[in-house]
């Protein structure tokens, strides 16, 4: 496991660029709400304790991960440095978590490529619950942290290229 000995949430602060004047939009997947809302805190957080004010995050609601990459498109049109898709997607019985987790991964790579606005994913992927909360805020720390930091370093690429 990549973050099996890793801590999510931790970064230092002074290698992150000035966000005060980036706008950010955060797309959040309503399924697997516990583990989505969970993230979305934590990129809150980041974004705010890097300086970014709560008037300049946009945030959006989807019924589930799959819907993160039409979100996250017109969540682009909303005029922002940055996207941070949020998404939770656990293994289940059927084949349908490998379809959704290839299809967004697709699909959030087919954003960055097409358009000039970064989007992050911040889809977990997990085999079960409990790694899922040990990533948005347990033991692992909070991968919406990370995402956040994330996309405050490539808004600032995308501002300086």
């Amino acid at each position: 496991m990549a973050t099996a000995n890793t801590n999510l949430s931790v970064y230092d602060k002074s290698t992150i660029p000035n966000a005060k004047n980036f706008r950010f939009g955060i797309v959040v997947s309503e399924w697997n709400f516990e583990i989505t809302n969970g993230l979305y805190q934590g990129a809150l957080d980041a974004l705010v304790d890097n300086g970014v004010a709560e008037s300049n995050i946009i945030k959006w609601d989807v019924p589930g991960s799959f819907e993160l990459i039409y979100g996250a498109k017109k969540m682009i049109s909303q005029e922002v440095d940055a996207v941070i898709a949020i998404g939770s997607v656990i293994q289940g019985e059927t084949k349908h978590f490998d379809f959704v987790c290839e299809g967004v991964t697709q699909g959030i790579k087919d954003l960055n490529i097409q358009t000039d606005t970064p989007v992050i994913f911040c889809v977990l992927t997990d085999n079960n619950m409990q790694q899922a909360i040990d990533r948005s805020g347990g033991i692992h720390g909070n991968k919406g942290v990370e995402a956040a930091i994330a996309a405050i370093k490539m808004a600032d690429i995308r501002r300086k290229a």
